[in-house]
């Protein structure tokens, strides 16, 4: 029957929606065992993560913590976004506590990759710094015993998420060195702060090169890689630009090989491209630079640019070819990024990103018209015979084949086609699915007010108003849908606005917001053709 079809429909269509990527996932970093996070404290204490001596930089967008000793990046707290489980907080995106193990690091190794800093001690001339002229500079020197001077300075610019890594190296030796340059983003595989069931994208190593494209990396895939001794996770391994680093919800650390409009920083032709789990069992995703050798008594500088910050698609765009494509939005990535573009149009337009999503839903409906004005027909048909349907059922009583004889007929005799509401229905489903990841993947919707009572379009509704709108529409959507005739299926219509409006009560505003409008919308067409067809079958008016 039709509308057992359209049950199933709404079914499936709600699991696809809300758990296509639950469903099939790139898999969920695991829990870790005590036992391995006691194995990855030892293992980090004996290895690279030795206790901070902090030198802070604070600029208007972050606050940095820079290791004296080893020249790590190892906080980066976010000082525009509020922490996801305390708004009083600020976010913090890397870090190097008991809490989570997140940093950034720049080394030069030899030509057999051996690190020419890890026994050095850097030192700086200060342990504070602040804008001076829209930027704040932290340079950091050692000297390595064979007369090697290097200085590593990070440079912070005001209004900016992107920090500039250079090195200054002079060979004072009496000899040529290779020292190559090496930057890696380095963290465990913990859940990101804020992210839950409903919260969940992909989180770990992403790379883009021109010729393997944009590449995600499971952290379970490294994990079988350590195990087994060999190196099989499927990324581009060299490259001669693009970009390499870690993506969670909303945010990344991304280290730039070539800038917008820049030249790449892979001078050789070829870069090498890392992405392992350590012996520390912290993951790691970097690039190494090969470079031409220092000859004596020369200095040579290099730099690289590191992104760490918010994945704002307008300010993204700019820093590097393709890096908007870290938003994950998995198997709908065209759909989403069309339908996020059109979003982003109309919060130009509006100033507003409640209100940008209330048009994009208008839009989206007013384009998709066709396809529900023959499905809303379809029902509205079948609404319109239901009282012959239930005298056939009367009919013919537990006679099945009889009565499902009697219904074609009457489908016949009534130019009614049962799948006439379900095809345009499906085809549907990835303008859905799209919408769905499009909005739950905006960071711009994070802290983003509507009106009145919500605040924060990225979390959920404080007074649950919009849940219980969502409802109570859904509910007065299924008043308008033809009755079902079957006792089980009456049940399942009473109760399936409560399912919905249970897992929305978890849902961001925003997305909600959405699905409230687009509900209105729906309504509103499905009772004007409803009593459309309704009026010409009084007046006796063949029903098209």
């Amino acid at each position: 029957m039709n509308f057992k079809r359209m049950t199933l429909f709404f079914a499936v269509a709600l699991l696809i929606l809300l758990g296509w990527e639950q469903l099939f996932p790139t898999p969920k970093p695991a829990p870790q065992s005590a036992a391995q996070q006691q194995a990855q404290q030892k293992a980090a204490a004996d290895t690279a993560l030795k206790p901070a001596v902090p030198v802070t930089v604070t600029t208007d967008t972050v606050q940095a913590v820079i290791d004296e000793n080893s020249g790590d990046l190892r906080q980066m707290t976010l000082l525009k976004y509020d922490a996801a489980n305390d708004k009083a907080k600020n976010f913090q995106l890397f870090d190097d506590s008991q809490a989570y193990t997140y940093i950034a690091q720049a080394d030069l190794v030899d030509d057999a990759g051996r690190s020419l800093t890890k026994n050095l001690t850097f030192s700086a001339p200060q342990k504070t710094y602040n804008l001076n002229g829209g930027k704040a500079e932290v340079k950091l020197s050692a000297t390595a015993d064979n007369g090697l001077q290097i200085d590593k300075i990070y440079t912070f610019t005001e209004g900016s998420y992107l920090v500039d890594v250079r090195f200054d190296v002079t060979n004072n030796s009496g000899t040529a060195v290779k020292a190559d340059p090496a930057y890696r983003v380095v963290r465990d595989k913990s859940a990101p702060e804020g992210e839950g069931f409903f919260m969940y994208s992909f989180t770990g190593p992403v790379l883009y090169t021109p010729s393997g494209e944009f590449q995600k990396v499971a952290f379970d895939d490294l994990d079988d890689d350590f195990e087994s001794g060999r190196e099989q996770s499927e990324y581009q391994r060299r490259t001669d630009s693009g970009w390499v680093g870690m993506a969670q919800h909303y945010f990344m650390a991304t280290w730039i090989l070539q800038p917008k409009d820049g030249a790449s920083v892979c001078t050789t032709g070829v870069c090498n491209i890392e992405i392992k789990r350590r012996s520390d069992n912290l993951y790691s995703a970097g690039v190494s630079v090969p470079m031409n050798e220092i000859a004596p008594g020369t200095t040579r500088s290099t730099n690289m640019q590191l992104y760490a910050g918010p994945q704002t698609t307008d300010v993204i765009r700019n820093v590097a070819d393709k890096l908007e494509l870290v938003k994950d939005y998995g198997r709908v990535h065209w759909p989403a990024t069309g339908l996020f573009w059109l979003m982003e149009k109309m919060y130009k337009l509006t100033g507003n990103w409640g209100w940008a999503i209330v048009l994009l839903t208008v839009i989206v409906k007013a384009l998709l018209y066709p396809l529900t004005n023959a499905s809303y027909k379809s029902m509205a048909k079948m609404r319109a015979v239901a009282p012959k349907m239930e005298a056939l059922k009367k009919q013919y009583g537990d006679d099945r084949m009889g009565m499902q004889q009697a219904m074609m007929q009457l489908y016949r005799n009534e130019k009614i086609n049962p799948l006439g509401g379900c095809l345009p229905m499906l085809l549907q489903i990835p303008v859905f699915i799209g919408l769905y990841w499009a909005i739950f993947n905006s960071v711009e919707l994070r802290q983003a007010p509507w009106l009145g009572w919500i605040t924060d379009l990225s979390r959920t509704d404080p007074w649950f108003i919009l849940p219980v709108l969502m409802a109570a529409t859904m509910w007065f959507q299924t008043t308008l849908n033809p009755p079902p005739t079957d006792p089980m299926q009456a049940k399942m219509m009473k109760i399936m606005p409560l399912v919905f409006s249970v897992m929305f009560f978890f849902f961001p505003a925003g997305l909600v917001l959405y699905y409230v409008v687009n509900n209105l919308l729906s309504i509103a067409q499905q009772w004007y053709i409803n009593k459309k067809i309704e009026s010409q079958r009084q007046q006796g008016e063949v029903v098209s």
